[in-house]
């Protein structure tokens, strides 16, 4: 147990390793369960406990890797605090789940997926498994992902161009606010002083701080594809009237 929680175990992570390929197996594995589920999630109060359920998988992440901080004396604000885009898109997702909130799920449906995917595939985390950290990490970033979706394929909520537009309103205003934290704790969040020290897509995206808007051109590509699904299928008369019901 201790090993398992320590701050300084020796267990290190190392991208595209036997458990991380089995994380990213976990994730495709849940998310078509939930697509092959989704009829059924929407029966009686089932969509309800659903979202609930995920809901509570997020705040539990949330809590008890910020009491892995406090326990192991690494808490700093410099580090630690909530504003890393997934940890941001966590929040959303609560918010979402919680109170059936279109206007957050046209923010988090871009800002979680794309992040989220990115986190999965190049993952900043320095710790392997078993450890704790490696396992709320992609508990964490597989939820977010689900939250979005189940909110899509159980609920029936759909993105608009004009979500791409407030997703990234949200987000460069969020930047500002972010670089200025960033300024006030000497930290990196959102990596907007320098790149992650492990590999990352910002590697082939121009030094700093060129990067940042490689970034935003990326994103908005990123959101584009994420919307084709949408534009290719739009949804029929009868679809509409089923979910205003």
């Amino acid at each position: 147990m201790g090993s398992w929680f320590d701050t300084h175990a020796s267990a290190v992570f190392k991208a595209y390793s036997p458990s991380h390929f089995a994380a990213l197996a976990s994730f495709a594995g849940l998310v078509l369960l939930l697509y092959l589920c989704r009829h059924w999630f929407r029966q009686g109060r089932r969509s309800r406990n659903g979202r609930y359920v995920l809901a509570a998988v997020l705040v539990l992440s949330e809590i008890t890797l910020n009491v892995w901080y406090v326990t192991g004396g690494i808490y700093n604000p410099k580090d630690t605090l909530p504003l890393e885009l997934c940890s941001i898109s966590l929040y959303l997702c609560i918010f979402m789940l919680l109170f059936r909130s279109r206007i957050v799920f046209q923010i988090a449906y871009f800002a979680g997926i794309g992040g989220a995917i990115q986190a999965l595939l190049t993952p900043a985390l320095y710790y392997g498994y078993p450890h704790f950290r490696f396992i709320e990490f992609f508990t964490a970033h597989i939820a977010i992902i689900l939250a979005v979706l189940y909110m899509v394929w159980v609920e029936g909520f759909r993105p608009t161009l004009k979500s791409i537009v407030l997703t990234m309103g949200f987000l460069n205003a969020l930047l500002i606010v972010v670089y200025l934290i960033n300024a006030a704790t000497g930290g990196n969040y959102m990596f907007l002083a320098r790149k992650p020290d492990t590999a990352s897509l910002l590697d082939v995206l121009g030094p700093y701080p060129w990067y940042l808007l490689s970034m935003e051109a990326v994103a908005l590509v990123l959101f584009f594809i994420l919307y084709l699904p949408f534009a290719a299928f739009p949804r029929t008369r009868a679809e509409r009237t089923e979910r205003q019901v």
